[in-house]
């Protein structure tokens, strides 16, 4: 087998060779060769008719400032490596200068770049250059927030098949390897890896994370005879097991705990809880989800402030709640060394919830970093000095005032 070793548990050591996804390359149609045809069939019509217009009475060079409404994490370097290649095939020279270096926190209105050229050749381009901004940087400072919130624990990144292709799949991956860095130099474990192996390399992965999904428990009839099939197939690596496909989550994990007390005791097992929002954990309901709160971190269920907290805590599906019980069951059977991954709607609201709640998870799989408010995603590009001279609409001034005291990364 090629790749035994890559589940949530152990990520796989290897690293993309030089020239793979890592740098911001990808395959994609809108990351790949710039094509002029391509540019102008996606941008908005009226920035074609703008470069037709200014080709005819005269080009001119203009300087455009892109910033955000709200505090985001700067991850610009899909727009700013995109920006390159169409200029390199154009054969025009373009200047970006980013303000804030991939990583930093980015106030909200702040100018993350400016960039400057032949508007005759940028006017097509702001479409295209704002879709490329926006939600990324909202998702790497989702994911900032999540490993910060949660500094011991290890992320996967699990946005793909809530994408809307594969375009939007690299930026929510590359977003949420910008924040998880930025999280890690605070301190915290932040992202391991990514689910799938197109963009396992902005995790510094060869390959996709994960073991075994619902359907291979359905196909195999029950979830110890899935677990014994996938360590026959990949016998060296790690083994991490889905629990809830009957609602048996502590009955079935003990039993694979018992089959396998070799790999329980060396820490290779792990049990996954995704149990859906219709139902409780087994064994679980309202007074007893509370009970197991207070068994663990007394005075937790006292600081809730909402509903939606509430339900974190002591609800339906992975709460608090489950996965201090699922601790308690697997400790006093004797597998303390087992671990516990958890998925399902881990945002960053949930994520705080469970950092109040010290919920003993070790591993969470989640795609939450992909904004929930997209209308928060829209970036805004307006240009402010024609050939040198500022001019800017009125209401957008603060623009024109260049970021002071600040790293300015500068790309031509």
């Amino acid at each position: 087998m090629s790749r035994p070793d890559h589940d949530a548990s152990s990520p796989g050591q290897a690293h993309a060779e030089e020239g793979d996804l890592t740098g911001g390359a990808c395959s994609s149609p809108l990351y790949g060769v710039p094509d002029d045809a391509a540019i102008a069939a996606r941008t908005d019509a009226y920035f074609n008719r703008t470069c037709e217009i200014v080709t005819h009475f005269g080009d001119c060079t203009v300087t455009y400032a892109l910033f955000l409404r709200r505090p985001v994490v700067s991850a610009p370097r899909l727009m700013v490596d995109w920006l390159a290649r169409v200029a390199q095939a154009r054969g025009i020279s373009v200047t970006c200068d980013v303000m804030f270096p991939e990583g930093t926190w980015v106030g909200a209105g702040e100018p993350l770049a400016y960039v400057t050229g032949s508007f005759a050749h940028l006017a097509d381009l702001e479409t295209l250059l704002l879709q490329q901004l926006g939600p990324v940087c909202v998702a790497a400072h989702n994911a900032y927030q999540m490993a910060l919130a949660l500094p011991n624990v290890r992320f996967m990144a699990m946005e793909a098949r809530h994408c809307a292709g594969y375009e939007m799949q690299v930026q929510m991956a590359y977003g949420a390897s910008v924040g998880s860095r930025a999280a890690q130099a605070e301190g915290a474990v932040g992202f391991i890896g990514g689910a799938n192996d197109a963009t396992a390399p902005y995790f510094d992965t060869a390959f996709g994370l994960g073991t075994m999904p619902h359907a291979l428990i359905g196909y195999a009839g029950s979830t110890l005879r899935a677990a014994e099939m996938f360590h026959t197939v990949y016998p060296d690596s790690d083994l991490v097991v889905l629990v809830d496909y009957f609602g048996r989550e502590l009955t079935d994990a003990l039993e694979v705990c018992r089959r396998f007390p070799d790999l329980a005791a060396e820490g290779r097992l792990s049990v996954r809880l995704d149990t859906h929002g219709g139902r409780f954990l087994e064994g679980l309901d309202p007074q007893g989800s509370y009970a197991a709160l207070e068994r663990n971190t007394p005075g937790t269920i006292r600081r809730y402030r909402s509903d939606k907290e509430l339900r974190y805590l002591v609800g339906t599906g992975v709460s608090a709640a489950a996965i201090w019980r699922m601790r308690e069951v697997l400790d006093a059977a004797g597998f303390p060394r087992v671990r516990i991954v958890a998925s399902s709607g881990f945002s960053v609201e949930k994520c705080l919830s469970m950092a109040d709640a010290h919920a003993p998870v070790d591993v969470i799989g989640t795609g939450s970093f992909i904004p929930d408010r997209w209308s928060e995603t829209y970036a805004t590009a307006d240009i402010v000095a024609y050939d040198g001279e500022p001019r800017v609409k009125v209401g957008r001034e603060f623009l024109l005032r260049h970021a002071r005291g600040r790293d300015t990364v500068r790309h031509s």
